[in-house]
């Protein structure tokens, strides 16, 4: 969990970065000051800032909170399970109509080479025709 980085100076006066971990109380600590500053208005930039992290630092602690949060901190009531299951039963409405879109693609595809080709055919048969002097 190497988090920012911060600037030393060695004893021969070289500058180097050194990267520094936060504890999960800091984590939780700086996420609730971010939460404060989010309620007044201030930019997620401004809110990093502040922090001393980086923007992703930031939305990935974030993610981490709301996930640790969902899954850890409190059991899935059954208003939530109903939900999940109806999440899942869209996803799966969403990837059975994505199937059903690339099947119907292909077949228009397939009619429109096939007009063209017949298209073809009848230009050809009509130029054929021209030269041959039948029409």
């Amino acid at each position: 969990m190497w988090r920012y980085a911060t600037l030393s100076q060695s004893s021969n006066g070289a500058r180097k970065v050194t990267r520094q971990r936060h504890t999960a109380s800091e984590i939780a600590a700086k996420l609730a000051m971010a939460d404060d500053m989010a309620a007044q208005g201030r930019l997620h930039g401004d809110i990093a800032k502040s922090l001393g992290v980086s923007v992703m630092t930031y939305h990935r602690w974030r993610k981490a909170r709301g996930t640790l949060a969902r899954s850890v901190l409190r059991p899935a009531s059954d208003i939530e399970r109903a939900g999940l299951a109806a999440e899942r039963e869209q996803a799966q409405e969403i990837r059975e109509l994505q199937i059903e879109n690339v099947r119907l693609r292909r077949l228009v595809t397939d009619l429109l080479l096939e007009k063209v080709q017949l298209e073809e055919g009848l230009h050809g048969n009509v130029a054929y025709r021209k030269t041959a002097g039948h029409g």
